[in-house]
């Protein structure tokens, strides 16, 4: 039914919850796992400038020890938990709106399902806030998962 899986991760609580999810359908399914990190330029052009996001556009992040060591950390958590379940991992980082990148990777991957976390924020803090998760659902055209973090834990 499913012979790749995608996990996007921000290294988030929530994040993880999927990650086990996507796990236990891929063992199950025998699919292979991939795993998306996306650096949301959105978010960093107020703080870096526009000189340094396009950098980041252009792949270039790496030369942003931060940035490239939270990617590193968030997609080798997906990596180390899929190893421990015989499992192996496809990692990728990308640069540029989070739900827009999902979708590009689903599209060039092949991917079959798509497990993510989501805040489970409603009315106005999902208005102020956006969600990547509900921007991915309208995006792809692939089946969605949606791990709900409790808002309260």
């Amino acid at each position: 039914m499913y012979e790749r899986i995608l996990v996007p991760t921000d290294g988030s609580e929530t994040a993880e919850l999927a990650v086990e999810h996507a796990i236990d359908l891929a063992e199950q399914y025998g699919a292979d796992v991939h795993t998306l990190y996306v650096v949301d330029t959105d978010s960093m052009s107020l703080s870096l400038g526009a000189e340094q996001v396009d950098r980041i556009e252009q792949g270039h992040y790496d030369e942003m020890d931060e940035v490239r060591d939270r990617a590193d950390r968030a997609t080798s958590y997906v990596a180390d938990r899929a190893a421990e379940r015989g499992l192996e991992v496809v990692e990728y980082v990308s640069a540029g709106k989070p739900h827009s990148q999902i979708a590009t990777y689903v599209e060039d991957n092949g991917i079959d399902l798509v497990v993510m976390g989501s805040h489970g924020r409603s009315g106005v803090k999902r208005a102020l806030l956006g969600s990547v998760t509900e921007r991915t659902l309208r995006s792809t055209h692939v089946p969605v998962l949606v791990v709900e973090a409790d808002e309260s834990d």
